[in-house]
């Protein structure tokens, strides 16, 4: 037996950089206990699995994997999956529209504008608001982790936070892209501090002044779920528009562009707005754009 797939390249607007991705749009004929194998025989970041909706109205069930394990929620392989569907699908006939896919999270919606016959732009909302998790190690235990200096995080109101936007991550702000470009993450220190924590994946960011007032660059370390670094993580980046947007003192729509994956010679762009009102975040959207790579069959047996 033979299954479909497809790969894109997401946060990007060219082929070979991003996030990489494998969806395979029907996955009805995969066994249960293939879909982890089959994730790590791609050995990208995650791969996206499709069913058909279980709600009337809905476009899509959605089952994200690592190469550790389910996953209920991810932005890169939600925008990645949108763009599959137009793309390669049919699914938006008239080159935009709006999906709603069904994940572990909840109910994630998504807007989808095609581009090109390569290329897609699509935009989710989180299902979960931000959620603010326990406190997080020391300054100089994260460093220490790091590789870094204390000196290189910051502190005060962008202190290190764990949040969750469907997904908890550690969002270590720091001073410089120069401290940002030293992080190394060492992982016997990580194992005795952060394993068992409630945001075990650390989402190092600072801000890129070159690039102006509204522009980060990041990266994300995963080691506990086989991804040591990830090029372009949307839910991560969720987690962190969401958490800025608490910071700011007034109401309002808030938006910034953030920079991944330099490091790894992958660059990926994801854009993150927010709203704030009543003093409370009450919406979270990540946007970019996604190519198709390859399309191809896989053999189960």
């Amino acid at each position: 037996m033979t299954v479909r797939y497809l790969t894109l390249d997401v946060f990007t607007p060219t082929p070979f950089g991003g996030n990489q991705l494998a969806v395979f749009p029907d996955a009805r004929g995969i066994p249960e206990g293939l879909l982890l194998a089959i994730t790590r025989e791609f050995n990208f970041s995650e791969v996206t699995f499709c069913y058909p909706a279980e709600e009337p109205g809905h476009t899509r069930r959605v089952r994200i994997f690592t190469p550790d394990k389910e996953m209920p929620f991810a932005g890169h392989p939600t925008i990645g999956t949108a763009a599959a569907l137009a793309l390669a699908e049919g699914a938006l006939p008239e080159g935009h529209g709006h999906f709603t896919f069904e994940m572990g999270v909840g109910t994630v919606p998504v807007d989808v504008r095609v581009e090109s016959p390569t290329r897609a732009w699509a935009e989710l909302s989180v299902a979960k608001l931000p959620e603010v998790g326990p406190q997080t190690p020391t300054i100089n235990t994260l460093a220490e982790i790091l590789s870094l200096e204390p000196s290189d995080l910051m502190g005060g109101a962008l202190s290190p936070a764990a949040v969750s936007c469907g997904y908890p991550f550690l969002l270590v702000p720091v001073k410089s892209v120069a401290a940002l470009g030293r992080a190394r993450v060492r992982v016997d220190r990580w194992e005795q501090t952060l394993q068992r924590f409630w945001a075990p994946e650390i989402f190092v960011a600072a801000r890129d002044e070159e690039q102006g007032p509204h522009h980060w660059r990041a990266r994300m370390f995963a080691p506990g779920i086989r991804v040591p670094e990830d090029p372009a993580t949307g839910s991560a980046v969720a987690a962190f528009g969401g958490w800025l947007a608490m910071k700011e003192p007034k109401d309002g729509a808030y938006a910034w562009s953030v920079d991944q994956g330099i490091e790894m010679g992958r660059p990926s762009r994801l854009d993150v707005s927010a709203v704030k009102a009543g003093g409370a975040v009450t919406a979270v959207k990540v946007a970019g754009r996604a190519v198709l790579v390859s399309e191809g069959t896989l053999r189960l047996g």
